[in-house]
C-alpha cells in the first residue's frame, strides 16, 4: 500500500437553502498547497469543485460525486471561500471543550493513523456521524486524525449564483463518503491519511 498525508483543515457547514458545504485547504498534500470543495445541493446532487484535474481525478477515486468541475478556488485564512461556482464568508467561533481536548494531545500521537483507528467508535458514538478510520472508494482506507475544533458562528454565500441563505446544521449528512462532518457546522485542523494500492 502507498500512504499519502493531507495536513490542513476542513470546514463543513448547512444552510438554510438546504444546501450542504465541506471545504478542504490544505497546506501540505501530495499536490502542494491547494484548496476544493464538496457541495450537497438542495436534491441531493453532489458536486466536486477541484482546482486541476489531477486534485479532481484523486479525490473522486476517494469519494463519490454526480459532478465534478475544475476551476481555481481559493481558501484564505480566515476560510473566506472564493471560486467561480461558490462564494462564502464565515464568522469563526471561539474554541471549545473540544478544541482544547483536541490541541492537548501531542502532534506525533493525534497525526496517528493508529489512533484514529482506535478512537472512531468514540467519535462515532458522540458524534453521529462522523468516522474517523474507514474504507474509501478504489481499494482505499483513510484516517482523520484532528489536532482542533473550532465552531462556525454565521455564514453567508452564494452557491452558482442563488444565496444559501443563513447558517444551518449539516444534514442530512451530504454522503460524499464513508464519514461525514459534524452536524454542528465546524472547522477541524487535521492530518488526513489515504493508504491505496500500488498502480
Amino acid at each position: 500500500m502507498l500512504r499519502d498525508s493531507f495536513f490542513g483543515r476542513i470546514m463543513g457547514i448547512g444552510s438554510t437553502s438546504g444546501v450542504r458545504v465541506v471545504v478542504g485547504s490544505w497546506d501540505q498534500s501530495p499536490f502542494g498547497r491547494f484548496a476544493d470543495a464538496m457541495i450537497a445541493d438542495t436534491f441531493g446532487r453532489r458536486v466536486l469543485l477541484a482546482p486541476t484535474k489531477t486534485v479532481a481525478d484523486y479525490v473522486s477515486s476517494t469519494y463519490t460525486f454526480d459532478e465534478i468541475v475544475v476551476e481555481d478556488i481559493e481558501v484564505d485564512p480566515f476560510f473566506s471561500v472564493r471560486s467561480h461556482s461558490l462564494c462564502l464568508d464565515v464568522a469563526l467561533g471561539e474554541r471549545g471543550l473540544l478544541g482544547s481536548f483536541l490541541r492537548a494531545i501531542p502532534r506525533s500521537i493525534a497525526h496517528s493513523p493508529l489512533l484514529a483507528e482506535l478512537v472512531d467508535p468514540i467519535a462515532s458514538a458522540m458524534l453521529p456521524g462522523v468516522r474517523t478510520a474507514g474504507s474509501a472508494g478504489s481499494g482505499r482506507r483513510e484516517y482523520y486524525c484532528a489536532t482542533d475544533h473550532v465552531p462556525v458562528r454565521a455564514m453567508a454565500g452564494t452557491w452558482r449564483g442563488m444565496p444559501l441563505g443563513e447558517l444551518a446544521p449539516v444534514t442530512p449528512p451530504p454522503a460524499f463518503g464513508f464519514a461525514s462532518s459534524p452536524a454542528k457546522p465546524s472547522v477541524v485542523s487535521l492530518r488526513t491519511v489515504v493508504d491505496r494500492p500500488e498502480p
